[in-house]
């Protein structure tokens, strides 16, 4: 897809913007339909503010909810072909498209025991990991408290809005 200006975010209709933006935060198009109310945008960073905003601004049931968009890395949707285009390309940047039976046993077990400890499955910004990382960060973090772990979560979800609006809006990764 073709990078765009704040100007062209600001003049698509309510449709446009939410298949443009509906996948910024994994699987929650209504994110981006309310997002969409707050325009103009002065910037990258006023867009971002506004997904963010909504994130923190729902109860904790709803940023549950969020964390159950999400795949799990390496999973079985990954193995069906099933995960969205741009957690498909994640994934794919981190090796987790390339791990050998084993590796991706170890990682089936981990995000078993962390989905049923947390109740949601393990988020990791995977663009910012990669395949021998992601097993140490998933173990480690089964160690957290629950509310310690619930913003980790949203903090991943976070990075991976952050670079997905940056990657449509052309802006260099930071």
């Amino acid at each position: 897809m073709q990078a765009m200006d704040i100007e062209k975010v600001n003049s698509m209709d309510f449709g446009e913007f939410v298949d443009v933006f509906g996948n910024v935060i994994e699987r929650c198009p209504l994110i981006a339909a309310a997002v969409w109310s707050q325009r103009p945008f002065s910037n990258l960073e006023d867009l971002e503010k506004h997904f963010f905003a909504f994130i923190d601004d729902l109860p904790q049931s709803g940023q549950e909810g969020i964390l159950r968009c999400h795949p799990d890395l390496a999973g079985r949707e990954l193995q069906r072909g099933t995960l969205t285009a741009e957690s498909q390309r994640e994934q794919r940047g981190a090796g987790l498209t390339s791990l050998n039976a084993d590796e991706r046993l170890r990682l089936a077990e981990l995000n078993a025991q962390y989905r049923a400890r947390f109740g949601f499955p393990f988020v990791l910004a995977a663009r910012l990991s990669d395949r021998a990382a992601v097993p140490r960060e998933l173990a480690r973090r089964l160690h957290c408290q629950p509310a310690q772990e619930l913003r980790t979560a949203l903090g991943e979800v976070k990075k991976i809005g952050h670079l997905r609006l940056a990657d449509l809006l052309g802006a260099e990764q930071t």
